[in-house]
């Protein structure tokens, strides 16, 4: 694969700042590019080092710190997502003239194929494998990964006439000459305010994804979204009120009562034929349908593959129901405004209310934003975790009762208590999960788990 412009000479040092699952992916690419670097790690032990040191047993590994003097002979420093650039060794660095990238831009050096790169608060993860399966329904051989599933760079070399990557906002931090095909930022909502001094700071990082794309998709209902860039970069808006002519959105038909996805006036598909169900997933499709009509994809072959899509584990996925009682598990909202997504998508379509269970690493948001959607949609709020207190005290502030729980099993028998015929059990929980599980998969299987016990008794 032939270099681009921008690449330092192989023979000078790299460094790769954190030893987790993308980490090694660099660590893997550099070697098939036949590259020096060395890792630095700041924990002494990290998840992938023993991988690592099995396939890579000469190349020399630093723990329990970012030595400052090792970065300093770098000519380039490789940073983990989960690793902030405002730690002081790498912005020493920095200061110092030593570039710093992260997976996405080393991968944005080596790609010759077309890239269609998609970030948000919620939702793209949903997106990303929706567009990736239109792709494959166009008959394109498709790499789907990013901050989705596989790394980047891992998807490099495999003959892919095209890639579809999820990113985060902490990736974007380290991305300078990366040129997606076609950009997007789905919504802005605050999130990982642990990291980012303020939601305007997070929005920088997200807005990134545009900087050098060819074709551009936003959200007309998200102001956020909008980018800024030359007038004769393409941009198509999405929308859940009616379009105007160029953009993708949704009309009502009052003759059949029916929901369509459109295109300006030209029906695509209704929304009767989608598997996934609310508002939000209305959003990502018209997300989709969007990105992939400026990446050139056939509309047959888009409609064709949101009708089979199912939706992804831990995203509003259907569990089971008993009594005329859904439970649904959205373990993957992490943050308020994911779990703002579910209230609202669901809350709107069910004849009955929401039995919420909530809570976890709130992460420094704030839980208020849900306030009026308690009020609305919720029946009762079982809450769990660090930040239960909080998301309590807004539920009483908008009127919904609840109560505290120290385990998931409880609080899933207590949510199934209180609910009526016509209602939904729903774990959204607006927080992260490493306060009770090892991730939000964790948690999601476990409630997944409680559950089907539950209706199986």
């Amino acid at each position: 694969m032939e270099k681009q412009q921008g690449l330092i000479a192989s023979d000078q040092l790299r460094v790769i700042i954190g030893l987790g699952k993308t980490g090694l992916a660099c660590a893997r690419f550099l070697q098939q590019q036949r590259i020096n670097f060395i890792v630095v790690d700041s924990r002494e032990s990290p998840p992938e080092l023993a991988v690592f040191r099995a396939e890579f047993p000469l190349v020399q590994v630093y723990l329990g710190g970012i030595p400052e003097e090792v970065l300093s002979r770098a000519a380039e420093l490789i940073v983990s997502p989960g690793v902030p650039l405002t730690e002081p060794a790498i912005a020493n660095a920095k200061a110092k003239g030593v570039r710093v990238i992260g997976d996405i831009e080393l991968f944005g050096y080596y790609c010759d194929r077309p890239v269609i790169a998609i970030t948000g608060s919620n939702g793209k993860s949903t997106v990303t494998t929706m567009v990736g399966d239109m792709c494959k329904a166009a008959g394109l051989k498709t790499g789907v990964g990013g901050n989705l599933g596989i790394p980047a760079l891992s998807l490099l070399d495999r003959g892919f006439d095209i890639f579809v990557l999820e990113l985060s906002s902490f990736q974007l931090e380290t991305v300078d000459t990366f040129a997606p095909t076609v950009s997007t930022i789905l919504n802005i909502s605050p999130d990982h305010m642990d990291r980012y001094p303020s939601l305007m700071a997070y929005h920088q990082a997200k807005q990134k994804i545009y900087r050098n794309c060819k074709a551009a998709v936003s959200n007309k209902d998200d102001a956020l979204t909008q980018p800024l860039l030359p007038q004769q970069i393409p941009h198509v808006m999405f929308t859940l009120r009616e379009p105007d002519l160029k953009e993708f959105g949704v009309i009502e038909d009052d003759t059949d009562g029916g929901t369509f996805l459109v295109k300006g006036q030209d029906r695509l598909l209704s929304t009767r034929e989608l598997k996934v169900v609310g508002l939000h997933n209305y959003a990502n499709a018209l997300a989709a349908l969007a990105l992939g009509y400026q990446a050139g994809l056939p509309v047959e072959a888009m409609c064709s593959a949101l009708r089979t899509y199912k939706g992804l584990p831990h995203r509003c996925e259907w569990v089971a129901e008993k009594n005329q009682v859904t439970f649904i598990n959205d373990s993957k909202a992490t943050n308020v405004g994911a779990a703002s997504a579910a209230l609202d998508g669901i809350g709107s379509e069910i004849a009955g209310k929401i039995i919420l269970i909530a809570g976890g690493d709130g992460k420094n948001a704030d839980f208020d934003i849900l306030g009026d959607l308690f009020n609305q949609y919720c029946r009762y709020l079982v809450a769990i975790g660090r930040d239960a207190k909080p998301l309590l005290a807004v539920g009483r502030s908008a009127g919904v009762p609840g109560e505290e729980h120290d385990t998931l099993q409880s609080a899933v028998s207590k949510a199934a208590e209180m609910a009526q015929p016509g209602d939904v059990v729903l774990l959204s929980p607006a927080c992260a999960s490493l306060d009770m599980f090892a991730n939000y998969e964790a948690r999601g299987n476990e409630f997944c788990q409680w559950v089907k016990e539950l209706v199986n008794d």
